[in-house]
């Protein structure tokens, strides 16, 4: 049964994953994001209680 030889398909699997863990993230990383997030605040503002319609 022929299927059963690992032969090419463990160096198709090794050569695979070297591909996507060695050569693809730099090049996702090397993106330059357009705007940058601003810091937020950290203090808590004090927002008015919810009136509700009903008594």
């Amino acid at each position: 049964m022929p299927q059963l030889s690992p032969a090419p398909w463990l160096a198709i699997l090794v050569s695979t994953w070297l591909v996507i863990l060695i050569i693809i993230p730099p090049k996702i990383l090397a993106h330059i994001f357009p705007n940058n997030p601003t810091p937020e605040t950290t203090e808590l503002s004090k927002k008015p209680t919810w009136a509700w319609p009903w008594p």
